[in-house]
């Protein structure tokens, strides 16, 4: 499809009409193992499906065109997706990682080096001289940036970094989970690699688990594409099928979480009972500038503290309603964690310290219901903190 129409023509339109045979305006999932060979000792593109097969090819042209990257792999879930990057890696290559990183790349990260196969430094990259320093003292394979970072929302400068280690011949390595192409496009601002847990937004239905690895060029794309097939971590066709149909809705989806998320964020700031409200939507928000200069919206994920500890988020929770408490994020449906206990979890107390994940943060991930009953529910819950 041409990359010069919307985006949003983009999700809705690929791969439709793409069935010669009886010609289906939605393309059929092929949920096959095994292809027929139609002449013996001669290849064709299709042979067995951990290595390739027509619904995820459709799922991975769709986000290659929306990334603007030259090709993507699809894969089981987005830790796969990660461990799929680390295959460009040597047992002495380091990555460079934020130092409030995911928890689970956090651990994923961890582990590996625990077993001597890769090497790994965590840095806060809002200090570009401190990152550039790291950079040039331990040479790394990759840098490894996510941003907004999870679950503080913080922005780091991309389009900087991306010279950065330009200069180091590294690789840079974008997670755009949290924003998706439809609010930023990594490429246009230097990364050589996006990935996503497709999990997340681009599906938006919480009813797959799954990530990709999009790529700028031919050469890594091809290295992503066997790597996967070696490690077998290639997504299914039933979930690229269902994840290919909730892409079709993803920039409805994200102009309705962003304007409910700023509505949020706006109350939520000014509430008595609410220390902090980490949102760059908001022009008060110290990553705002940053984000407004190179993103395209500011999503519909954020955070808070409220006053208090343990005992207060445990009230809040109870008394939350039209929130389910749960892990994962960027669903319809408006979720509420508790970083601390939750997702960052693998974290020490030391680390989660220096990254700023208090006991009394609570993140949000803002679905589509109706605006006024979220606002409702948050009112109620905080008060309920008070008793």
């Amino acid at each position: 499809m041409k990359s010069n129409i919307s985006k949003n023509t983009i999700a809705i339109r690929t791969a439709l009409e793409s069935d010669e045979q009886f010609g289906a305006v939605i393309p059929p999932v092929h949920l096959t193992t095994t292809f027929a060979f139609k002449q013996f000792g001669v290849e064709q593109q299709y042979d067995y499906t951990r290595t390739a097969n027509p619904t995820r090819d459709a799922l991975a042209e769709a986000v290659t065109v929306l990334e603007g990257g030259h090709g993507a792999t699809v894969t089981s879930s987005g830790m796969s997706a990660i461990t799929l990057v680390t295959a460009l890696l040597n047992p002495n290559d380091y990555v460079i990682a934020p130092h409030d990183c995911y928890g689970g790349t956090f651990r994923l990260f961890s582990r590996l080096e625990k077993r001597g196969l890769l090497r790994v430094k965590y840095v806060d990259q809002r200090d570009l001289n401190l990152l550039k320093q790291t950079i040039n003292q331990y040479q790394p394979k990759i840098v490894w940036v996510e941003t907004p970072s999870n679950p503080l929302l913080r922005v780091v400068d991309v389009q900087a970094i991306s010279e950065i280690v330009k200069q180091a011949n590294a690789l840079l390595v974008v997670d755009n989970t949290f924003l998706t192409p439809i609010f930023q496009t990594p490429f246009k601002l230097g990364a050589d690699i996006v990935i996503h847990s497709t999990t997340k937004y681009i599906n938006g239905h919480t009813d797959v688990v799954g990530g990709i690895v999009v790529t700028k060029n031919e050469t890594l794309h091809q290295t992503m594409q066997e790597w996967a097939n070696i490690l077998g971590l290639s997504g299914a066709p039933f979930d690229s099928y269902l994840t290919l149909r909730g892409l079709r809705t993803l920039q409805l989806r994200m102009k309705a979480h962003e304007k409910t998320a700023l509505a949020l964020a706006k109350v939520l700031s000014q509430h008595p009972l609410v220390v902090k409200v980490n949102y760059p939507g908001l022009s008060s928000d110290p990553n705002h500038s940053l984000a407004k200069k190179q993103q395209l919206g500011f999503g519909g994920m954020l955070s808070f503290e409220i006053k208090g500890g343990l005992q207060e988020v445990e009230k809040f929770f109870k008394h939350i309603e039209c929130f389910s408490l749960a892990e994962s994020l960027g669903g319809f449906e408006s979720l509420v964690c508790h970083p601390y206990t939750m997702t960052h979890a693998p974290l020490s107390s030391e680390d989660k310290k220096k990254a700023g994940i208090s006991e009394n943060l609570i993140r949000i991930s803002v679905g589509i219901e109706e605006e006024e009953d979220l606002i409702k529910s948050l009112l109620k819950a905080l008060e309920k903190t008070r008793k």
